[in-house]
């Protein structure tokens, strides 16, 4: 698995919880597997006297070889693409000046921005300078997270790192994503390897939800499948939690429900058990908060390779007694990003935990914890790869069919550029 050559998913983060059941059993967990994951500025450096640390580790290993791949390739400039998280990726644009020797275009792509320095033209991605004037990319560093694949075509001419395909086959997609796990399982399952995650239930329409929620118990996790930052999760531990989510309108039909992990008085009941947070070293105080792991992970010439870590606390301790008032997702939720009310993204830094001598150890993770995690993410990882290759024929079309098979989706499919 660790020489695996990653075909379109090059990039990736996955957010990992570590978790134990009533017999004591620990395991980590795989809650998502993000395609372009932010996570860079908070990585420790590893060598003092590199200060460009992990972005030049991800430049040099991952995306030159790519750019640099001779079949295919055409003549312009190099980019970095993005809509969020400019500092990231000011730093990325810098060390590819400095890696490639050249100049390197930094331009928003936003969804629905009429002023975008960025278009495609017959399959070449352009960005207008200063100046008004229009060059062609001949490579590309995409940090375009939200909805990738409404204004990046799947065939494009430019190579982009990564390509809109690894969203759609999982790395933005929550419900492509569960089916690649469970398919990629059945192959594992000789090796006695095997992606860890809550129970999913695929393919569920709004209506239903209030049935599956019944059937864990009354705790359960609603995702829009196409959501990231944190959005479109919703965390259910009440009956005033599910009339809420029931009275928020979607622009999307499809939603997977999964099994909740919470506390030891209160989590999902599954057919495999129920599952706890084992959660931080308690505090002095006594509280405990959950927490998640974000690995990330790169291709390199000679397999798959980690690249950072870091981790993310709940806002609030996890309680071994509800009231009817509490929210679960201040307890639960980890993410750091939120939209201010001008819509611009910030980060909760807060609670934000480094891997260093001071946050790290509060964590309570050993050695084998982290290898643990690392092999999660790299099948997660290659089990979206894969799917992503099934999605695409030999000569590179789109499967429209069997992706709509997988996400029938009318939504979804609208927003597709697949020209």
């Amino acid at each position: 698995m660790l020489t695996y050559d990653l075909q379109f998913f090059r990039w990736a983060g996955a957010d990992l919880i570590n978790v134990t059941s009533v017999e004591g059993q620990r395991q980590i967990v795989v809650i998502e597997n993000n395609s372009c994951p932010s996570g860079q500025k908070s990585m420790p450096l590893q060598d003092e006297h590199q200060e460009q640390g992990g972005y030049r580790n991800l430049i040099e290993r991952s995306f030159k070889p790519f750019s640099e791949i001779k079949r295919g390739l055409i003549h312009g400039g190099l980019a970095v693409i993005y809509d969020k998280n400019e500092m990231e990726n000011t730093g990325y644009a810098a060390v590819m000046a400095d890696v490639f020797k050249e100049p390197v275009f930094l331009a928003t792509f936003r969804d629905n921005d009429p002023y975008t320095p960025v278009r495609f033209t017959d399959g070449v991605l352009e960005v207008r300078d200063e100046q008004n004037v229009w060059h062609p990319i001949r490579a590309a560093f995409r940090y375009v997270t939200q909805k990738p694949w409404n204004r990046i075509p799947i065939h494009t001419k430019t190579r982009i790192f990564n390509p809109v395909i690894a969203c759609l086959a999982g790395g933005r997609n929550k419900l492509v994503a569960s089916k690649a796990y469970d398919i990629f399982n059945a192959e594992l399952a000789a090796a006695g390897l095997k992606i860890y995650t809550p129970d999913t239930i695929w393919d569920v329409s709004k209506n239903e939800v209030p049935i599956w929620v019944k059937k864990l118990g009354g705790q359960a996790v609603v995702k829009v499948p196409y959501s990231n930052a944190g959005s479109g999760v919703y965390t259910i531990i009440t009956k005033k939690e599910l009339d809420a989510f029931m009275r928020t309108d979607f622009e999307y039909d499809k939603f997977i429900v999964q099994s909740l992990i919470g506390n030891f008085q209160w989590t999902s009941k599954t057919p495999h058990g129920r599952m706890y947070h084992v959660g931080m070293v308690p505090s002095s105080k006594e509280h405990t908060f959950v927490f998640d792991l974000r690995m990330m992970l790169s291709s390199s010439l000679n397999g798959i390779r980690p690249l950072a870590v870091y981790s993310r606390r709940a806002n609030a301790p996890l309680k071994n007694k509800l009231s009817a008032d509490d929210s679960s997702w201040d307890m639960l939720g980890t993410n750091l990003s939120t939209l201010n009310e001008h819509g611009e993204w910030q980060t909760d830094t807060s609670r934000l935990l480094l891997m260093d001598r001071r946050d790290f150890n509060s964590l309570g993770l050993g050695l084998d914890d982290l290898i643990e995690a690392y092999i999660q993410t790299v099948l997660s990882t290659i089990a979206i790869d894969k799917m992503a290759q099934t999605l695409l024929t030999q000569r590179g079309q789109f499967r429209h069919k069997l992706f709509q098979s997988l996400d029938d989706d009318e939504a979804l499919m609208k927003e597709i550029l697949a020209d």
